[in-house]
């Protein structure tokens, strides 16, 4: 496997740390409002890495941490009158629920700010003691960036004026405009903790790091982790301030490979709730199916800007639609786990930094040239079976296709019709059952006038919408 780093700027082969292993942590979400297409965007790309790492045969331990501790959240306790437990409880219950609409798995570890605050003050003290760290008289805690000559080599970004003046407004008890808060002193009687620093709350670039050494690091001398993943918008000053910190506590780097997926556009402007442009995931699952959306949003390659607008979106659903009017086709068959050549390709495809077209025009030829075998006379005994162990294969490795063919096709039917329609196919069975065929033919009229079509199978009765 090949990967894009984006700290050194070059496709690099992977090499694990540990033999046979691999360490993967991405940064998670603020839960203090609704997930948007960007969080998914940045979840699947993740979602699909491990999948592909797993086909390869590595054992993967995958962390995607949850950020309980943050002033948004507290705001917005404050707006609904609510505690900060209620408010993130019930941000993360929808996150995680919008997540598994997109298919996307739950990590193996998933730690919380507020789960971790023992290991926060172990590194900030680390930083303290090595003075790579210093408490201001307000009781604040810094990094002193003018202490670690490596500062800025993850982004490669040089600081511009307006970037120091911004810094140098937000405190002036700093020793440098760069410095950032590890530990921000709380005196208002808001939300809290005691620490050995004094009442505050952590800064947001230490949770990571804290959280990544106690539940990740996996002794290499050298890195703490195989991969740290985000979105493009967190390599600085998020993964920037992270690196540094756990350099400097811990004298090994943070991550051998770092991965950045792309932002995502609302009809080519960058999402963003100030141009109150911003799509929430619960809004669009509303009007698409979570498959629809995950093969839409995985349509591009993960490192470039993703510009969603309707209309690539019906046209992407097309092509999945193909995926299951192959397996509507050839449904009720059944077939052995088997490895084909074209699924060999898939994954040599993947294996190159995700590379999701190669993948995709590899699934469009396979179903093209199944459907033109099928359409000719004859049995095809041996083509069904591989085309079933491909689109199985594919369901895996990508998660496209993993819905009953049929029941796909029924999206956008309100649960009122679905509950008429199973009613009266089960009425429809009993006159066929009785014989009475005008009845049955009666009722397959009311069927048809809910506006779908209906298949009599071996396996039963199914229908999809018009």
């Amino acid at each position: 496997m090949t990967l894009f780093d984006s700290v050194q700027k070059t496709k690099r082969l992977f090499i694990p740390l540990q033999e046979g292993k691999v360490s993967l942590y991405v940064c998670g979400p603020t839960v203090y409002d609704d997930a948007h297409l960007g969080h998914a965007k940045s979840a699947l790309v993740f979602d699909l890495l491990t999948k592909v790492l797993k086909a390869d045969g590595y054992d993967v331990t995958y962390a995607r941490n949850i950020t309980d501790i943050d002033d948004k959240i507290i705001l917005k306790a404050q707006e609904q009158k609510k505690s900060i437990q209620e408010i993130t409880d019930f941000y993360t219950d929808a996150f995680h629920k919008e997540m598994q609409a997109i298919g996307v798995s739950r990590p193996d570890i998933e730690p919380k700010a507020t789960e971790s605050l023992d290991a926060i003050y172990q590194l900030i003290q680390s930083l303290i003691d090595s003075q790579h760290a210093y408490k201001t008289l307000e009781g604040d805690v810094y990094f002193d960036t003018s202490s670690d000559s490596a500062y800025l080599s993850l982004s490669k970004r040089v600081q511009d004026e307006d970037d120091k003046l911004q810094r140098v407004e937000s405190s002036s008890n700093k020793k440098n405009s760069a410095d950032f808060a590890l530990w921000k002193s709380v005196k208002d009687g808001s939300v809290t903790f005691e620490s050995p620093f004094g009442s505050g709350r952590p800064g947001w670039h230490v949770e990571c790091s804290a959280m990544i050494e106690k539940h990740m690091a996996c002794g290499n001398k050298k890195y703490a982790l195989d991969i740290h993943g985000g979105g493009a918008d967190l390599l600085f000053p998020h993964h920037e301030n992270e690196a540094a910190q756990t350099r400097c506590a811990t004298n090994h780097d943070l991550a051998n490979y770092w991965m950045h997926n792309g932002f995502v556009n609302i009809d080519g402007q960058k999402m963003s709730k100030s141009l109150g442009n911003s799509f929430f995931l619960k809004d669009a699952l509303k009007v698409y199916d979570g498959e629809v959306l995950r093969f839409y949003l995985l349509s591009t390659h993960y490192r470039s800007n993703f510009n969603f607008n309707e209309e690539d979106l019906l046209s992407s659903k097309k092509r999945l639609d193909k995926i299951y009017r192959l397996k509507k086709r050839l449904f009720g068959l059944s077939h052995e786990e088997k490895t084909t050549p074209f699924q060999d390709e898939l994954l040599k495809a993947l294996n190159d930094d995700l590379n999701i077209s190669s993948s995709l025009a590899l699934i469009d030829e396979m179903l093209s040239k199944a459907n033109e075998i099928l359409d000719t006379t004859g049995k095809h005994k041996e083509l069904k079976r591989d085309t079933l162990s491909n689109l199985a294969y594919i369901e895996k490795l990508l998660g496209f296709g993993v819905k009953n063919p049929f029941e796909y096709f029924q999206f956008g039917v309100d649960e009122d019709t679905k509950t008429k329609i199973a009613e009266l196919i089960l009425q429809r069975d009993e006159a066929k059952k009785a014989k009475d065929f005008a009845l049955s033919d009666k009722i397959r009229d009311e069927i048809l006038a809910c506006g779908v079509n209906i298949m009599d199978t071996p396996q039963g009765t199914f229908w999809e919408k018009v």
